[in-house]
This record gives C-alpha cells, structure tokens and sequence, in this order.
C-alpha cells in the first residue's frame, strides 16, 4: 500500500480536513479517539486504510496529516472537540496572526515565519512511510492564507520531494458570492505560483454546492459544515480505491495519466450523484445507467459552469457499491450515443473503476444512505469559462489598482500581477487550442498542439485588457 500525506492548509482547508477525517473515521470504524471499534475488528479492515493512517505504539490509529493555519481559532476548535485525541499534537500548527485575506501576507511575510516549522512537520509524516505515494494539498484560492501560504509550501514540496505527486482540492471563488473582495487577486497570483507544481487540482465552489444542499438535499440554511461533508464525499469517492477492495481499481498516479493531456491542462471537473434527503430517498431509484446520465448534468457539477459550452478531453468514472462491469460497460455505451462532445484527437475518453464497498454518509448529514454512487472526474475545455470569470474580475481591479497597495506594502511587486495575469491569459489560450479540432495529421499536426500547449506568453499584455475593460467591453458569459 502506497501512503498519502494530506497538508489541510488555512480555515477552508482545516474545515474540510474535519469533515474527511470524520467521513473516513465513519467508513473504518475508528472512533474519534483514534481505536478501532468492534465492527472494524471483525471484518480486519485495518489491512486497507494503511494509505492514510498509522499505528502507534499504544494501538491508536492516527492520521497521516498536517493541518496548518496562521491564526489560531479554527485549529483550537479541533484541540477541544470530540477528535482531539485523533491528531498528533505535532501536525495541529498555528500561528498568532492571520493573513488578512492577503496573498503577500500568506507568501512573503507571516508565512515565511511558520515555514520552517511546517516543512519540518511534513517532513516527519513522510518519514513515517514506507512506500510514500504524495500529497493531497485542501485550500481554498481565495483567502491569504490558502493562497500564499499553499503556494509557499508547493513551491517547497516540488523541490524537497521532486517527482512525488501533488493532488490539490481547492475551493473556487464562486461566480456571485465572496466571502473576501480582493479573491481575484489571490486566486490568479495563487494560480500562477502553482501552475508548474500541482499535478491535478479538483476545483469546487461554494455556490454549486450550497445549490445541491437546496434543490437536492431540501436543507433551508445550509451551513458550512454541510457543505463540507458534501466535500468529503467526493474525497472519500476518489480515495476509496486506494483504501478498499475493487475489481477495478484507480490509483493517485493514475488520476494525472488519464486526465492531463498535458502539463498546464490539469484542472479537471467534478460531478457526483447521486444526492437524495432522508425524506426522497425511499421514492428514488438508483441505477448503474442513469448515475451515468445525471453526473454529466451541471446540476451535479461541483464547480459552476457550463459544461455544453465545451468539450470533453477525458473521463474517469469512479463507482462503488456492488457494481457489475458489464453494467458500466453499457451506461457508458449509453452516454456515448447521447453526443456528449468530446474532441476528436481522443478517440477513448473514458476512464473506469468499480470499487466494491458502498458509499457511507455521517449521521446527521442531512445525506440518505445509498447503496450506488458515481464520482465523475472529466477534463473539459468548458472550465476556460471559471478562469474568464475570474480573469475579468482581476482586470476591472487591477485597471484601478484598487486594493494593490496592500500586497505592495508586503513585500509585493507590481509586475507579479502582470506576470500571474499574463499566465491566466495563456491558460485560456491552451484551452481553446485543445477544443479546437485537428485539420492536419501526422507530424505537422502533432507539432502546431506541441507548440500550443507549450506557450508560455500572453496573447496580449495585461495593459492592452485593462484598456478595453474600461473602453466597455462585455463580461465573459
């Protein structure tokens, strides 16, 4: 077995680290202080989860995690509730003095300070593996500390640990809701400083899942606990292969082979189903073709955007529960006849695994138990449609310099939003060039995508966007 190290960096990543570790706690049978219960013992499940727990000395099983945060308020919560005998004292870590909703503050000045301390932390968890697979990395993009200081620690992880991968699950800023007005700003500067050390990043916002918690779940004031064990339901679906049995079974490395067609591609979509409240979930029927159908669905998107606008470049499906292959071999047959687009230089497109054990939910989540899920994971050229939204936002600030002063004033120079800007434009660029369908074969072909895909420069610079927002140009659909 292959171990992973999950790194749960600011509020937004302790926050979802709770509802992880609570779900997967759940799915073992390990209480919250860390032993096995009596159900877990009896069917010797402690062979599976060794991926993402240890063994101690006394028998206690501990999470193989580091949850990292400069002000102290979220982590104190876990040092006082019915988990806190679960974590190592050594990888609760907090600071005295948050980051402000500020990147510069994450990156330059109080992260830097708690560096050390955090390196060496994951430094120890790593060192307690026997065959280290890499890292899942949860932050949020738009607050200081998700954003500065992840990037900080990647930048760190990529020469420390060189080959081993890094998964990321970030939290988006949502199309009409922020919980921060400067989000734009921190989103494309994160975006930036990552691009080159992040293997895959499964994006989601709040406002898609908030929409699922409503329409499908009948819950009237969401809260973000809620919200989160939506979350942990997806993580539990895309780790269940490597933490149960299945005849056929997905591992981490297996996520970026399939789903990056190349480097910079690598900000999949993700869609779960099904979502029934306790109330629904005795009228509902649940099948293999129609899980199929509905995760296509932009209700059961986990991220807001369209993806009819776009086209597929790869799909991994990931089933649990008592699933045939025959089964999945024709809901997928099924989703093909239905002209779901798909480019035309990737003549497969599916990715399959069939995991046995079926999907549980936390008492009291507001989730009805179900005895078939679906996680889909799917590269679309529709996601160019986030990053448009985002790039916009950025531009209408930047145009002004509004709020800049403050990332200045940390250290900050002007020509990093230029140069992080400048990199969102290529992005969009790179997605439109991978949309777009092949008119030559054979070597010229194969050498116009190499070199679309390995552009690094603008198609235009930042200053000319500034001039035609405030001409009056329109806002990206």
């Amino acid at each position: 077995m292959r171990e992973v190290v999950s790194v749960h960096v600011g509020q937004c990543g302790v926050q979802i680290g709770s509802a992880c570790w609570e779900l997967y706690g759940v799915e073992h049978g390990i209480s919250p202080d860390g032993f096995l219960t009596a159900d877990s013992l009896s069917c010797n499940a402690e062979d599976y989860f060794s991926a993402f727990y240890q063994e101690t000395v006394a028998g206690r099983y501990v999470p193989r995690a580091v949850l990292v945060d400069l002000e102290p308020t979220v982590i104190d919560e876990i040092r006082n509730n019915q988990y806190k005998e679960l974590f190592r004292p050594s990888s609760l870590i907090s600071g005295k003095e948050d980051a402000a909703n500020n990147f510069g503050r994450g990156y330059y000045t109080i992260g830097k300070e708690m560096e050390n301390t955090i390196l060496d932390s994951i430094r120890k968890q790593t060192e307690m593996c026997t065959s280290f697979a890499g890292f899942f990395i949860f932050h949020s993009m738009g607050g200081g500390t998700g954003s500065g200081l992840t990037t900080l620690l990647m930048q760190k992880l990529a020469g420390e640990y060189g080959k081993k991968h890094k998964l990321e699950f970030v939290i988006y800023p949502c199309p009409r809701m922020s919980t921060a007005v400067v989000e734009p700003y921190n989103a494309v500067l994160m975006s930036h400083g990552t691009m080159e050390h992040s293997d895959c990043a499964f994006l989601v916002d709040n406002e898609a899942l908030y929409d699922i918690c409503i329409r499908q779940l009948d819950m009237e004031r969401p809260t973000y606990v809620s919200l989160n064990r939506i979350f942990g339901q997806i993580i539990s679906a895309l780790t269940a292969s490597m933490r149960f049995d299945g005849s056929i079974n997905v591992d981490l490395s297996e996520f970026q082979t399939n789903l990056v067609p190349y480097p910079r591609i690598h900000f999949p979509l993700v869609g779960y189903a099904p979502f029934h409240s306790i109330n629904k979930a005795a009228h509902e029927k649940t099948t293999v073709t129609n899980l199929t159908r509905i995760c296509f669905d932009r209700s059961n998107l986990m991220l807001k955007c369209d993806p009819s606008r776009g086209k597929y470049m790869a799909c991994c499906m990931l089933y649990r529960g008592l699933i045939q292959v025959k089964e999945v071999n024709t809901s997928i047959q099924h989703v093909k006849a239905s002209k779901i687009p798909f480019v035309d230089w990737c003549p497969t497109g599916f990715k399959i695994g069939v995991n046995y054990q079926p999907p549980t939910v936390v008492p009291g989540s507001g989730m009805a138990p179900v005895n078939l899920s679906l996680c889909s994971i799917s590269n679309s050229t529709a996601i160019v449609e986030v990053w448009s939204r985002v790039n916009y936002k950025f531009d209408l600030m930047f145009a002004k310099r509004a709020f800049a002063h403050w990332y200045l004033g940390e250290g900050m120079d002007e020509q990093e939003f230029v140069d992080a800007r400048e990199n969102l434009a290529a992005l969009e660029k790179d997605y439109e060039e991978c949309g777009k369908d092949s008119e030559k074969t054979g070597d010229e072909g194969e050498a116009e995508e190499s070199t679309a895909m390995s552009t690094t420069a603008s198609p235009g610079d930042v200053s000319e966007a500034v001039t035609e927002i405030t001409a009056g140009s329109a806002p990206p659909p």
